[in-house]
């Protein structure tokens, strides 16, 4: 897929913001496209939201992504900086810069200023939510990647960005180590309440947060979800992740992503727990079958997976694998009643389309319903995300 790039700046208060745009395939001047703007998080720089840029621009968006001012780390190259100095940055000069950016984006004829989307991860998260809660309406979604909301409370304690100093007596200038901070940094996130600045946003919200996360607590992820309201905020919990992703987790951390851009909602989370493997040869190639077993638990279902359920993966003669997982669930439906799912997933042209068979009549919808899935991989076996059009 040919999705091309450009270089960009704009001014924020006299400084210079850098950074690169991407474009889908086929991209047309006069055609208006939605948008996606990815924002770093601390000690980082565009290039660690590109994969992100890049592969939303593979599915029609053009995706912009930038460096804060002042952001990054002592080491990188200056060519991947934007201008200011690190200890003049904070949360909000960071804010500033990402509305600076979307009021460009927003100037680009190719862009819909109906459909803006702010994705960060971190820092770039946290400043995400708060340029969403600050410009309001014109951000039609926002999605945020283990939000730094614990730096407040960093600040509070007098560990900000990884340094060490008493609160009550804060230096002019605060080691990081890879970087250096201003006084004004403290001052600032001391005083926040990120949960009532957050609120202010009234738009559809995504919270993707690992529950292994040494440097932000899920707790912070949940409060935040809380803090919306009923029904704003959807939080996806990852078994397994830390404070960034292994290529796995990314690909299906972009695939939920994807999902919640779609107006698709998970209906189903299944904790899938492998119990052997049996591996045999059909005409020349290899077939493994992954056994399994595993609960649900949704609004929707709860309930187990009965024995017998099957992954089978086919290892084809040109190196590509086919898999298809068939297994039944028995418990009980959103009345109480107690009913079987059954369900069959396999790959589609970019996603997984499972085909579900249901007693329940409160689940009957889903015998005919276009479902898709995430498969999100864990230790000891996979959770599988079910997803369906909202509303249905």
């Amino acid at each position: 897929m040919c999705i091309t790039e450009k270089k960009f700046t704009c001014d924020r208060e006299g400084l210079t913001i850098r950074g690169i745009q991407y474009f889908p395939e086929n991209f047309k001047q006069e055609q208006q496209y939605p948008t996606i703007i990815a924002s770093h998080g601390f000690l980082c720089n565009y290039t660690s939201m590109i994969r992100w840029c890049k592969d939303f621009a593979k599915i029609g968006y053009v995706a912009f992504c930038f460096s804060f001012c002042g952001g990054g780390n002592m080491l990188e190259e200056q060519a991947l900086k934007s201008d200011g100095e690190s200890t003049k940055m904070s949360v909000l000069t960071e804010m500033k810069d990402l509305i600076a950016v979307k009021n460009f984006a927003k100037e680009q004829n190719y862009v819909d200023s109906e459909n803006i989307i702010l994705l960060g991860e971190s820092q770039g998260g946290f400043v995400s939510g708060l340029a969403a809660a600050k410009c309001g309406a014109e951000i039609k979604k926002l999605v945020m990647i283990f939000p730094a909301l614990c730096i407040p409370d960093h600040a509070r304690k007098g560990c900000l960005g990884g340094s060490s100093y008493q609160p009550e007596n804060v230096p002019d200038i605060l080691d990081c180590g890879q970087t250096l901070l201003g006084k004004g940094f403290h001052e600032e996130a001391a005083q926040m309440d990120p949960y009532l600045e957050l609120a202010l946003y009234e738009r559809p919200v995504f919270i993707l947060q690992g529950l292994a996360d040494n440097i932000v607590n899920y707790s912070y992820a949940i409060r935040a979800k809380e803090n919306y309201k009923e029904g704003q905020c959807y939080l996806q919990l990852v078994r397994d992740m830390g404070h960034g992703f292994s290529e796995n987790q990314y690909h299906s951390a972009f695939a939920s992503v994807r999902q919640f851009l779609a107006d698709r909602e998970e209906i189903l989370s299944i904790r899938v727990i492998l119990t052997h493997c049996e591996t045999l040869t059909e005409k020349e190639m290899r077939v493994d079958k992954l056994f399994f077993t595993g609960w649900c638990e949704t609004k929707y279902f709860q309930g187990t997976i009965l024995p017998g359920g099957c992954d089978v993966q086919k290892h084809l003669m040109d190196g590509t694998v086919q898999i298809r997982a068939e297994y039944t669930l028995e418990g009980l439906d959103k009345s109480g009643n107690k009913c079987t799912i059954h369900i069959i997933n396999q790959r589609g042209e970019t996603d997984w389309k499972p085909i579900i068979t249901t007693d329940s009549i409160e689940l009957a919808w889903l015998n005919h319903a276009d479902l898709t899935a995430v498969v999100e991989e864990g230790q000891g076996g996979p959770t599988i995300r079910i997803y369906c059009l909202q509303n249905l």
